[in-house]
């Protein structure tokens, strides 16, 4: 692209405005814009195509320490993506080459020097997976519940798993290469759609509807798990945790990869009541940060393209379209809204 087509660009932003008490709501949001500029040596222009819309958005909006400094406030909101490079002065990258970074809520982005490594810029093969899949099963949720299901849950054949979210971005990785590996699988999501989806697309071997009813959970386990629960993959925290807690194994292991049913909480975060069945059960919590594994991310690529190839995993996207959306599409994260990983697409392929 000429230095006169790039600057005719205009780069539309979503900066975070303020940090939200519960839900966000467009106050939380500034929508800027600023020109393109060409890039400067060894640097490249990236066009953002999609990015990847996942709960732990909402943890980097407040304030305090985490695994990850919190979005600032006047920053563009943090957000993986995948785009293409529309200008070059890097040997490494060609215009036209498709790419994975943490693009932000906006149209464009340059990276130069170490930043391109900050952002994880990294080149993408749409011969393996589409666009849409390399924010699912090949990107970042992928990546979650592959280390997180392998590294922490460390499954055996012939256990018993069960995950919370099921037919979201992880829990549907989660749940289909825990079937690969041997176990029986139990999936909790909200609404008929989704867990009779589970069942028939995905292979698991049952699904347990937690909108149903005050005690689905407790009463679900009880018929889907007779033998208990070995491995339990967390996306929600609150009161489900506390349910399959009363139900695990000796020497279960509990995968904690998210809360969702917290993110939003206006007072104090509610922990685990029946944590001292870890100690009965001589049983082990631990967290999950997918950042830790950036080293071995391209081994699980190929390991789980392959069963992308063979028919063995799907991968399911809701696309919502256009970056102005992103303040209600980031929503139906919460409400339950979406079916399968969400995704904002920003620009067409």
């Amino acid at each position: 692209m000429t230095q006169a087509a790039l600057s005719s660009l205009i780069n539309h932003q979503i900066r975070l405005a303020a940090r939200p008490a519960g839900l966000p709501t467009d106050a939380n949001w500034s929508h800027t814009s600023d020109a393109v500029a060409e890039p400067a040596d060894g640097a490249v222009v990236l066009q953002t195509l999609a990015l990847s819309l996942d709960p732990a958005m909402r943890g980097w909006m407040n304030e305090g320490k985490s695994y990850i400094p919190p979005v600032a406030i006047g920053e563009v909101m943090r957000a993986g993506g995948v785009g293409r490079v529309i200008a070059s002065k890097n040997d490494k990258y060609a215009v036209g080459d498709y790419v994975s970074a943490s693009f932000g809520v906006q149209e464009y982005l340059s990276l130069e020097g170490a930043d391109m490594r900050r952002n994880g810029l990294v080149k993408i093969d749409l011969r393996v997976g589409t666009l849409t899949q390399w924010l699912n099963v090949l990107g970042m949720p992928g990546m979650t519940g592959y280390f997180g299901l392998m590294d922490v849950g460390q499954p055996q054949a012939g256990e018993t798993l069960v995950v919370s979210g099921a037919a979201g971005a992880v829990g549907q990785t989660v749940g289909q290469m825990a079937k690969i590996r041997g176990c029986r699988v139990v999936g909790i999501a909200g609404g008929q759609a989704k867990c009779d989806w589970v069942v028939k697309e995905l292979g698991f071997d049952a699904c347990i509807d937690y909108k149903s009813g005050p005690s689905a959970v407790r009463e679900g386990l009880k018929a889907h798990c007779p033998q208990g629960v070995d491995i339990y993959f967390d996306n929600v925290g609150g009161d489900i945790l506390d349910t399959v807690l009363a139900r695990i194994n000796r020497k279960a292991r509990i995968v904690i990869c998210g809360a969702i049913s917290q993110y939003n909480a206006t007072t104090a975060i509610a922990g685990p009541k029946n944590y001292l069945s870890l100690l009965v059960n001589r049983a082990r919590m631990e967290g999950i940060v997918v950042f830790d594994y950036a080293d071995r991310y391209h081994l699980a690529v190929a390991e789980m393209a392959g069963y992308l190839k063979d028919g063995r995993m799907k991968s399911k996207e809701d696309v919502v379209q256009g970056l102005q959306n992103f303040p209600s599409a980031l929503l139906k994260l919460f409400n339950g809204e979406n079916f399968g990983k969400l995704v904002l697409e920003v620009a067409s392929a």
